[in-house]
């Protein structure tokens, strides 16, 4: 069963053709969210570490409006502008994940708005 979830309360509304999350087969499959203040919907530019720290407390929102947390995940996707921001993103990465270390992948590439420095998306176990 595929379920969705267009609408999730406290995260930015998806800026396209895509919903912030889809359930199936046991799995919890997120979709890559960037540095966007939920409360004004729109992009907040700062720094890589601020950037980070909003995308992953945005991706809490979302795994916990589907009574998951950050321990459920198993593998993250991490997208950043300049690949010199590494140490610095990866700093704030840590602070979040801690002892429960996902699978990830980083990879350095352009990003669709000017001045977004990280994106990351998300798998996560359905915890029963």
């Amino acid at each position: 069963m595929i379920i969705d979830r267009p609408v999730i309360a406290g995260i930015p509304a998806p800026q396209g053709p895509y919903v912030p999350v889809v359930c199936a087969g046991g799995f919890l499959f997120l979709s890559g969210q960037g540095p966007i203040d939920p409360a004004t919907n729109e992009f907040r530019l700062g720094t890589v570490q601020e950037q980070t720290r909003l995308v992953i407390e945005n991706l809490q929102t979302v795994l916990s409006s589907c009574g998951a947390s950050l321990a459920d995940v198993v593998k993250c996707s991490v997208f950043i502008a300049d690949a010199n921001d590494f140490v610095a993103m990866n700093s704030v990465y840590a602070e979040y994940f801690g002892s429960s270390k996902p699978a990830r992948t980083t990879v350095a590439t352009m990003l669709v708005v000017s001045g977004m420095k990280v994106e990351i998306d998300c798998i996560a176990c359905i915890p029963r």
